[in-house]
């Protein structure tokens, strides 16, 4: 997914010692090659706002016959595959295919946390568990009001080391953030943070058209208080949040994880605009794809992933070496994300954390 900048600046940039260290991590890793796979249909609970069942993504069976499944991993790993992200459904429910994909490609899988995934055969698989408020907030949006699906994940993974809390923030809710982080860190797992686009229109305080400066103002606080804990950049939140990428506004026109071989998406592929040339976003009977990787018919003004925007950043590298400052924004950002996702050594490159939210600091002043 990275594209390492190429020019004479960064000679000068990389004289710093610790960037050249960030940087020489992310070229030993190499370009991701990269898929979004729905691994099942089904999943335990209907949370409010979520795209898999807003846009009847559950249509799409997943393949019963092993041998499928088993052709699937052989042609995308064929095709150059090396890395996976494992969304919808719910993944706990088929740990049998999980365990063949972790065997076969470095993945991430997303879970609700309500079902843990075992410890053995998965060691060091990174987990991002959800959670999308404090207890009353996430009991409402994904608990159908009754099941307190945050407790059920902070029980399930205490201590875990696989475990990154992917936390989506509310426009209107964020004086819950100082609580649910410091819980998640409590529980000795880490944290990063993503933001609720409203695709139900549930209006109030989930309403993404408030606006998040509170939001990352929270976020802010969290990562002076937790800097070793925190897995995203300030300056990634501000993008991400704002849409607002130097002088390009966030859409489909600019967004660079859409499946290269669908058709919906040949007229933006043409458009001059970089993208991934290897992406695609798999439905799960592994053979239908959809436009991107939150959707088929998903409005792009409700889209704050962050994965999509993190693509966004690091496909523009060189609009980013104007300055060591500018640099240092988009190392750090792709350095935290790569980190979280363990396609870098964790435990070598995991000190390194508290340094790379001090280099943008004043993004926080």
């Amino acid at each position: 997914m990275h594209t390492l900048p190429r020019s004479h600046r960064i000679e000068e940039y990389l004289r710093d010692p610790f960037l050249k260290h960030l940087y020489a991590e992310i070229a030993r890793r190499g370009p991701l090659r990269s898929i979004v796979m729905d691994l099942t249909h089904r999943c335990n609970i209907r949370c409010q706002g979520c795209y898999f069942f807003a846009e009847d993504m559950d249509r799409y069976k997943a393949a019963e016959d092993e041998a499928e499944f088993d052709a699937f991993i052989a042609r995308e790993k064929a095709r150059g595959t090396n890395f996976v992200t494992v969304a919808g459904g719910e993944p706990a429910l088929v740990l049998d295919r999980v365990k063949k994909l972790h065997d076969a490609f470095p993945v991430v899988v997303i879970t609700n946390g309500i079902i843990p995934i075992p410890y053995e055969g998965f060691e060091k698989m990174p987990i991002g568990v959800s959670v999308w408020g404090d207890h009353e907030t996430d009991t409402r949006l994904r608990g159908s009001g009754k099941l307190d699906v945050f407790a059920r994940g902070l029980r399930n993974y205490r201590d875990d080391p696989r475990v990154t809390w992917y936390y989506t923030t509310t426009a209107g809710n964020a004086h819950e953030i100082e609580s649910v982080v410091e819980q998640c860190v409590a529980n000795g797992n880490y944290v990063m943070f993503n933001f609720y686009g409203d695709i139900s229109g549930l209006g109030g305080d989930v309403d993404h058209r408030k606006g998040f400066d509170r939001v990352r103002d929270a976020i802010n606080r969290a990562i002076d208080r937790y800097p070793d804990r925190i897995m995203i950049s300030s300056y990634l939140a501000e993008i991400v949040s704002s849409g607002k990428l130097y002088d390009q506004t966030w859409g489909y026109d600019v967004c660079g994880t859409l499946t290269i071989d669908n058709p919906i998406n040949s007229e933006r592929l043409a458009n001059g605009n970089p993208y991934s040339p290897h992406f695609k976003a798999f439905a799960a009977d592994l053979v239908s794809t959809r436009r991107c990787g939150v959707g088929n018919e998903r409005d792009c003004s409700t889209c704050m992933d962050v994965w999509a925007h993190l693509s966004w950043i690091t496909l523009n590298a060189e609009r980013h070496l104007g300055s060591k400052q500018e640099f240092t924004n988009w190392l750090g950002s792709v350095f935290l994300i790569y980190l979280a996702m363990r396609t870098l050594d964790f435990d070598k490159c995991v000190p390194l954390v508290p340094e790379v939210h001090a280099r943008m600091s004043y993004l926080r002043r």
